[in-house]
């Protein structure tokens, strides 16, 4: 009996994750908007407690901020925020393939092919969401084989911190298709044992998936202020 409500508590806990990070890279809930736990336990019909596990879980990963007296709202992002964290990302990572670059097996880089492959079939379906999990699973490949535990241990805690950001840049249109075409020139300078190329590939990658980030957001800005110009001449 209590193991059947655990796995209840966890199930409904994933539900309100999704159902959160779901409406925010939507638009539905805009940067700053409160998310109310009341309204969300009468919605599912449960106690706060999972529902705050969801909200920690959802600020460690830059969707909410939780403010005292206030409760929790939607994190805003900025291009500073973009270009912060992608330039990190740039500087392990790139080290990470590098280093990988020496150490992986022939059994390893036919792993990134399947990998890859896989994703070239879900970027065709659209499918953003089992893209960023199996995309995950092409970076984490590379990142152990640096052998270097605390390096992939860093690496872990940043991409966690910004899972927003990444989820929201591969959901730029023709993100996905790039990112295929990204791996399969890294996968070659693997082959090669090519740790300068290697680098380059994953700095590049990360340097165009800031750009196209920034871009989109930029251009949302321009949509929103258009909006909001209209309707204050028609009010």
């Amino acid at each position: 009996m209590r193991r059947k409500q655990i796995e209840k508590h966890q199930t409904l806990r994933e539900k309100i994750l999704e159902t959160i990070r779901d409406a925010i890279l939507k638009g539905s809930l805009k940067p700053g908007e409160r998310v109310s736990e009341p309204d969300l336990a009468e919605r599912f019909g449960i106690s706060r407690t999972p529902i705050r596990e969801a909200f920690r879980q959802l600020e460690s990963e830059g969707y909410l901020e939780v403010i005292p007296r206030k409760g929790a709202v939607v994190a805003s992002l900025s291009e500073r925020d973009v270009e912060e964290f992608y330039a990190i990302k740039i500087l392990l990572e790139g080290f990470a393939a590098r280093m990988a670059a020496e150490n992986l097996s022939a059994k390893d880089i036919e792993r990134l092919e399947t990998i890859n492959a896989r994703l070239k079939q879900i970027a065709k379906e659209g499918d953003v969401k089992t893209f960023f999990r199996v995309h995950n699973e092409f970076h984490e490949v590379f990142i152990k084989a640096s052998g270097n535990e605390k390096l992939y241990e860093m690496i872990n805690q940043l991409v966690m911190r910004f899972k927003r950001l990444r989820l929201a840049s591969l959901s730029v249109p023709g993100r996905m298709e790039i990112s295929v075409e990204e791996h399969r020139n890294m996968i070659e300078a693997f082959r090669k044992r090519d740790g300068d190329r290697a680098d380059n590939l994953v700095r590049h990658a990360a340097t165009i998936g800031a750009d196209v980030l920034i871009q989109s957001m930029s251009q949302a800005d321009k949509a929103e202020s258009k909006v909001a110009s209209i309707l204050e001449k028609i009010s």
